[in-house]
């Protein structure tokens, strides 16, 4: 079958993945890797850009295949899909240099999750890292000239001025660039476990894809539901309550959870009989994630073999696009 076009796409190594990633890209990635040309991208180097300590930086190695052994559980097939390291692959850094010089300071400030970043660690000033890390990521993607870039929405806006790279870049010295579309996931935000914004691991409300089901049914039952219903037989709000959303996102029985959502709608069901027919429904969800990790987790080498293999078919691509680059802007 012919293949439609590239995708690029990728998550820092800071630890083992969760369901807000699933619903975010995860899902899109495993869909996606049978009709486009997809390279998944262990970003390295990203980590550093909050985490630059030598522990922090250490960590990556081991993290990177806490990582990769999520993408295998969940279905990517390395035979489909490229899966790499971004410090594998230095001519990335070069091409990152080119494009600083084609975008402006108060343009990447106003990058929303830069913000929000710095907010949440309470970063007065950012490193200069931390403030490029846009544009790091528009090397990253536009290195493999990738079309599509499977991202939560969260990151749209990051997208959006990869975009404008690439359209500075073709302006002053030629085509080269394609302007990459971004491919928003079916539940763009997963809320987390508390009810207070996104799902997030530095946080504590995530459920990991590496949970097992007692920890999956302890943060279940510890959910945030409607702080407006004290008894089961007053009338719930589904809409903005994070167990409803992860029925949603999860439950296969669609049926089951039509019926929940009139039942709590009219105060005839408990948030108890709702959080237990959570917690099976994601229990099956997660079983076979959680054998497949565990069958690769018991091969000795296979993380190192897939990321080797993978910055090996990389490299030559991302040298060819920086010389093209330098050769169009007349630096060869």
């Amino acid at each position: 079958m012919t293949k439609k076009g590239r995708i690029l796409t990728g998550d820092r190594p800071t630890g083992q993945l969760h369901l807000g990633h699933y619903v975010g890209t995860l899902a899109n990635r495993v869909r996606l890797q049978d009709e486009y040309e997809v390279f998944l991208l262990v970003a390295d180097y990203h980590s550093l850009t909050t985490h630059p300590n030598k522990e922090d930086a250490s960590a990556t190695r081991p993290n990177s295949r806490e990582l990769v052994l999520d993408y295998l559980a969940v279905g990517i097939d390395p035979e489909k899909t490229t899966i790499y390291r971004q410090s594998d692959v230095p001519s990335v850094t070069e091409l990152c240099l080119i494009f600083a010089m084609l975008v402006t300071v108060p343009r990447v400030e106003r990058i929303p999750t830069l913000k929000e970043v710095m907010d949440a660690q309470h970063i007065e000033q950012p490193s200069l890292g931390l403030l490029t890390y846009p544009v790091l990521q528009a090397a990253d993607i536009l290195h493999l000239r990738a079309d599509l870039v499977p991202v939560g929405k969260d990151q749209e806006s990051h997208v959006e001025l990869t975009r404008e790279i690439a359209r500075r870049f073709n302006t002053l010295y030629g085509e080269l660039f394609p302007e990459p579309a971004a491919l928003i996931g079916e539940v763009p935000t997963l809320m987390g476990t508390d009810g207070q914004g996104k799902m997030s691991k530095s946080i504590g409300n995530a459920i990991m894809l590496a949970d097992d089901a007692e920890t999956v049914r302890q943060k279940v039952m510890s959910m945030y539901t409607d702080p407006k219903r004290i008894r089961a037989d007053i009338p719930g709000t589904v809409e903005g309550n994070p167990v409803f959303q992860y029925h949603q996102a999860f439950n296969a029985n669609k049926a089951e959870v039509a019926e929940l959502e009139e039942r709590y709608r009219a105060g005839k069901v408990g948030d108890v009989e709702v959080k237990k027919k959570l917690i099976v429904a994601l229990n099956n969800f997660l079983d076979p994630i959680r054998e497949r990790r565990a069958k690769n987790a018991a091969k000795p080498g296979l993380v190192d073999e897939i990321l080797a293999a993978g910055a090996d078919k990389v490299r030559p691509i991302s040298a060819d696009t920086v010389r093209r680059a330098r050769e169009m802007m007349g630096l060869i």
